[in-house]
Formats: structure tokens, C-alpha cells, sequence
């Protein structure tokens, strides 16, 4: 029996029973489907993710201090100081900017309008270059202005509109807690990015929260500690070792060996990296668990095969009869069991790759359908349809030719 009679057998042979065909196909259908919408799901997050993080700045280096401290009236010893900053700029090759981010909330007013908790970030001049902020109008502060603390104020978009509306706050004098801070620029509208609102922030200089919105009972122990200070890392330069040369920096003006760093180097890739491990780990799961269905479509299949094999008996004992091997009565009853599985492949792709679409078009969850994922499920279907069609196909084929002429 050629390849053209066999299919076009086994294609009668299904349509025969339309229903029950169908039927059998759908636990292979939403196998299919349901591993190429988690896949793409996850994947979606994984965009999502790394989209945000580098929507804080490009080449990236964050440096985060690991502090030690003693107790009452003692210094505290390790981490990262302010100092830093200026060494890192003046002794590192290869970067475009170093800041550095000092959070303190305070209540702000401007005329009637009170915003409570809102949020002070000290930072340097080098703030918009490297977190990739634009100022909108006016101006970001000066480094003459750091080093004077000199009282001014540049405030995200959401701040400035909610205090001024639609006049120009450039030049006006806003009240952050009990200070007065005249108003020299506001920023472009950035957004949520990684968990940071840019527009719901105000800006100052560094020294400026140093001196007057650090809380005294912490200014005393923390003096000019920061917590992180990150370093914008030029395209073209070598990433690794402009973290060499920070690392053996920082390691020899804390006075200590780069083993026993008080502080650690992370990229914005290592922290993709984390983040993507993560839904790795859950997307795997999500992948095992819509396999249940491509394994129960196979468990279906097998059954309805088996079932199909009893009722044909007789079939199979007029074909035994008129030459047919047992081969030949084998590969059709596994290529019977191959089409089923491979139709509600190719179904199940479609009803995916639909579901993926239409799953990103009316949640807030990005899907990102991978090419992979539809290899993946496509051949496991076809998998499913060998492993679970072989035992019927064996049945039939050992069936005795008089035994089955018999059969009623």
C-alpha cells in the first residue's frame, strides 16, 4: 500500500465518524494551545522586564553598599559614601555619567495645594544622563549648585501639573516641609518604569537632602552614606572592565581587599538575568501543566484507537485476506492515530496562537508569541499520536486473518 492510498484510508476512516474524531482531537487541541499561550505569556513578561529595566538608563552599573554598623556613638563602618561619586567620575574611563539616589518623603505646597508623602530624590547633575530623563522646561541643577546646596528644585511631570496646572512653575518658590525651594525646571513626562514613577518624584541636590531632609536621629549615624550610586557605562567601552576598575577603586579607598568588598557591583543584564529566571522557573511549570492536556489527548486517542480496532475486526481480517501484511495493517491504524494527533496540532496551533493575541489585546499582560513554542507543541502532538496509537496498531496488526473474518 503507497503513501497516497494509506492517507486517503485513514482519512475516510475519520471522517467516517466526525464527531467522535473531533472529540478525540480536543485534548491534543488544547494541549497545543494551552503550552504556546503560556509560553507566550511568559515571554511577554520576560519583554516587559527587561524593557523596564533598561528604561532606567542604558549600560547601566549599579553599585550598592553593604554597611556594617556599630551601636550608639559609634561610626558606622563599610559602605558607600558620597565621596565616592566624585572619585569614580574623575579616576573611571569609559562612562558617560555617575549619580547617585538619596530618597527622603516630605509634605510640599504650593499656594492651596498640600501633596503629602511625597518623594525627594537628592542626586547629582549627571541624574538625567544617566537615568535617561529630559528636562521639559527650564533646567536641571548645576554642580556649583550640589557642592552650595543651594535650595532648588526640579519637579517631575505629575508633581508640577497637580501644583500648577497649566501655568509655568519655572522660577516659582514651593514649600517641601518647613524649606523653600525655588522651582529652575520640570521634566519630561517618563512614567512608571520598573517600579519608579519619574513624574510623582521632585529632584534636588544631594547635599540639599544631606543637610535638610535627613532626619536628624539618622544624619547623626549615616553622615554621608548612600545607598547605591549608579554609573552610566559608555556603548563603546568594555563593560567588564570599567567594573574592574570601579571594583578595584572603590576596594582601595574603603581600605579593603576586593574579596571582602563592602559593597557589590550589579548590570543591568545581571538583574534581567534574576528577574528572568524567575519566570523561567514558572514558566516551565505552566509548560508541564498544559502538557497534561497533549497527554491526556494521547490517552483519548489510544482509547478511541482501541475501540476502533474492535469495531473493525472484520475490516482488517477482508484486508488480511486480499494481501494485506500485518505492517501494512500496522501503519495504517498508526497513521489513522498520527492524523488525529497531528490535525489537533495543527488546530491547537491556530486556537493559540488566537488565544495568545487575543489574551494581550484585553489584558494588561503583554504576550510575546515565541516561534519555539509552536516547533515545541507541533511536535509534541506528533509525538503523542506515534506513542499512543503504536498499541492499537499493534492490536490490529496481530489480529488472526480467520479468527477476524468471523468476527460479527
Amino acid at each position: 500500500m503507497n503513501i497516497g492510498e494509506l492517507l486517503k484510508v485513514a482519512w475516510k476512516s475519520l471522517v467516517m465518524n466526525k464527531l467522535r474524531s473531533m472529540l478525540t482531537m480536543l485534548g491534543v487541541i488544547i494541549g497545543v494551545a494551552a503550552v504556546i499561550v503560556m509560553i507566550s505569556i511568559s515571554a511577554g513578561t520576560e519583554a516587559t522586564i527587561a524593557e523596564q529595566i533598561n528604561g532606567l538608563g542604558s549600560n547601566l552599573v549599579f553599585i550598592m553598599g553593604s554597611v556594617s554598623r556599630g551601636g550608639p556613638g559609634q561610626a558606622s563602618g563599610g559602605g558607600l559614601k558620597y565621596d565616592d561619586v566624585a572619585a569614580i567620575r574623575e579616576r573611571i574611563s569609559g562612562i558617560n555619567g555617575v549619580t547617585v539616589e538619596q530618597s527622603s518623603s516630605e509634605t510640599v505646597k504650593y499656594g492651596n495645594v498640600t501633596l503629602d508623602s511625597i518623594t525627594i530624590v537628592g542626586s547629582t547633575p549627571d541624574y538625567p544622563a544617566v537615568r535617561d530623563v529630559q528636562v521639559d522646561s527650564g533646567r536641571f541643577y548645576t554642580e556649583q549648585e550640589n557642592e552650595r546646596a543651594s535650595k532648588v528644585v526640579v519637579l517631575g511631570k505629575d508633581i508640577a501639573d497637580q501644583l500648577f496646572g497649566t501655568a509655568d512653575p519655572v522660577g516659582e518658590t514651593i514649600t517641601v516641609g518647613t524649606t523653600k525651594l525655588t522651582v529652575v525646571g520640570v521634566l519630561a513626562e517618563k512614567g512608571l518604569v520598573s517600579g519608579v514613577d519619574f513624574d510623582t518624584q521632585i529632584y534636588t541636590p544631594i547635599n540639599l537632602v544631606f543637610k535638610k531632609f535627613t532626619p536628624s536621629m539618622f544624619a547623626r549615624f549615616m553622615g554621608d552614606d548612600v545607598r547605591q550610586i549608579i554609573v552610566s557605562v559608555d556603548e563603546d567601552a568594555d563593560m567588564d572592565q570599567v567594573i574592574n576598575q570601579i571594583t578595584i577603586l572603590l576596594a582601595k579607598r574603603h581600605d579593603v581587599s576586593v574579596d571582602e568588598a563592602d559593597f557589590t557591583i550589579r548590570t543591568q543584564d545581571d538583574i534581567i538575568e534574576t528577574q528572568e529566571s524567575t519566570t523561567r522557573s514558572f514558566r516551565t511549570l505552566l509548560t508541564w501543566v498544559a502538557g497534561v492536556s497533549l497527554i491526556v489527548g494521547g490517552i483519548g486517542i489510544m482509547n478511541i484507537m482501541l475501540v476502533s480496532v474492535t469495531e473493525r475486526t472484520r475490516e482488517i481480517g477482508l484486508r488480511q485476506a486480499v494481501g494485506a501484511t500485518p505492517r501494512d495493517i500496522q501503519v495504517q491504524f498508526l497513521s489513522e492515530a498520527l492524523m488525529l494527533s497531528l490535525m489537533g496540532g495543527l488546530i491547537g496551533i491556530l486556537a493559540g496562537v488566537g488565544g495568545s493575541i487575543l489574551f494581550g489585546s484585553l489584558s494588561d499582560m503583554r504576550t510575546v508569541i515565541a516561534p519555539y513554542s509552536i516547533v515545541l507543541s507541533f511536535t509534541s502532538a506528533a509525538l503523542v499520536g506515534i506513542f499512543f496509537g503504536y498499541l492499537p496498531a499493534q492490536k490490529a496488526a496481530q489480529l488472526d486473518p480467520i479468527v477476524a473474518l468471523r468476527h460479527e
